[in-house]
């Protein structure tokens, strides 16, 4: 079975097309900008250079964008398959679930009226993700399946996903940490596993997701047990533009002494924060280059990370009782060896031990630490979009 995963943000839509038979990527890409004049289409065939794309074209909504992406996989000259019948479900990547959805799910009109209930805690991404699966039903007549960021996040037992407020604010309008990231989360955290000897019980892993966005992860027996995003994706870590975990008085403070409103005080903490507000940039590449220049406000963004990465990796460690190993994935995690030399020379207390031939390998799985370490530190690259395409296959197999 061909599977077509859509991940629609509020103004673009990522796509890629997989063979199950095999897990093959047949064709992937993205449509930005949709509904401006600057609308670009991106499409790639890993097989074949000759048929990519790149080019300005109009894209008025997500409908035309996911038009045109079905109209370039069954084209003569760009395309990957003979027809649209051969596609036997569309897998989407859905932010906020809340506390409905632990698992992915078949697409029906109850599950969209509670993705709309969860536009309150994800205004960005849930009305965009609603838009990609509404756009596909329209157009396509397959299951339609929603695998939530938040759903691998839902094994946190209370008293880790709770805040001290006022119970009713619990109760009345759902708030409380419910993580993100989470089929990364899963996915490097089921390779942890495999690589540690495939027995996921008794086993203690952090995961640590680190890109433009960032989270970390404890998991105990397979299952999520801790996490560092919360109510939204703005808790936790410094990150490309949000500023992570601040004091809460810290809102009002600014709020009052600027005058700002808010959504402009929103904008502030998710836009214009984390390494852009210190460094002047959200760039991890930039900033580790101005850095070894010895611009002070790179150095202290880097210093700051690993402080933070330290802390929710050996409190991590403690809340479960011990600690097998650590994986480093996304964008820095995958790509910035310096950070995992840092922390492991941190954490060395732990029983790690780094080997710095193989901490320098790119693009690829490996083992950073040594043989004879007692914490393993491996570099797992995540692969999102296959956990959403497996999830999807499964539940069109028991349909």
């Amino acid at each position: 079975m061909k599977i077509l995963v859509i991940n629609a943000g509020s103004s673009s839509l990522k796509y890629q097309l997989f063979d199950m038979e095999n897990e093959a990527v047949l064709a992937k890409g993205i449509c930005e900008q949709i509904g401006n004049d600057n609308s670009k289409f991106t499409h790639k065939v890993p097989a074949d250079e000759n048929k990519n794309i790149k080019e300005h074209i109009a894209i008025e909504n997500h409908g035309d964008a996911i038009q045109l992406v079905l109209d370039t996989l069954v084209s003569a000259e760009n395309g990957v398959i003979s027809s649209m019948s051969e596609i036997g479900a569309v897998g989407h990547r859905v932010l906020h679930g809340g506390e409905k959805f632990s698992a992915s799910v078949l697409v029906t009109n109850a599950v969209k009226e509670a993705i709309k209930e969860c536009f309150k805690f994800g205004p960005l991404h849930n009305p965009a993700n609603l838009k990609g699966i509404e756009a596909c039903e329209q157009i396509m007549d397959v299951p339609q399946i929603a695998v939530f960021d938040t759903g691998f996040h839902q094994t946190m037992p209370d008293y880790a996903y709770m805040y001290a407020l006022p119970y009713e604010f619990y109760e009345k309008d759902g708030i409380r940490r419910y993580g993100f990231h989470g089929t990364s989360h899963r996915y490097v955290s089921k390779r942890c596993i495999e690589l540690l000897g495939g027995k996921a019980e008794g086993t203690k892993i952090v995961t640590c997701h680190l890109g433009n966005g960032s989270s970390i992860s404890a998991v105990k027996d397979g299952k999520c047990f801790d996490t560092t995003m919360g109510l939204t994706p703005l808790e936790g870590i410094i990150m490309g533009t949000r500023c992570g975990s601040i004091d809460p008085a810290i809102v009002t403070t600014i709020m009052k002494a600027h005058n700002l409103s808010p959504k402009e005080m929103d904008d502030l903490m998710n836009k214009k924060s984390g390494m852009l507000g210190i460094a002047g940039t959200s760039d991890n590449r930039t900033i580790e280059s101005m850095a070894k220049e010895g611009n002070p406000k790179a150095k202290l963004v880097e210093s700051m990370l690993c402080h933070q990465l330290t802390k929710y990796i050996g409190g991590f460690a403690a809340a479960m009782g011990g600690i097998d190993a650590v994986v480093f994935t996304g964008g820095i995690g995958e790509n910035n060896p310096q950070y995992r030399t840092r922390i492991a020379e941190k954490i060395k207390f732990l029983g790690t031990d780094i080997d710095e031939e193989k901490n320098h390998i790119r693009g690829e799985e490996v083992e950073i630490s040594t043989p004879d370490s007692k914490l393993k530190m491996y570099v797992i690259p995540t692969n999102e979009e296959l956990v959403i395409a497996r999830d999807t296959l499964e539940i069109v197999n028991s349909l």
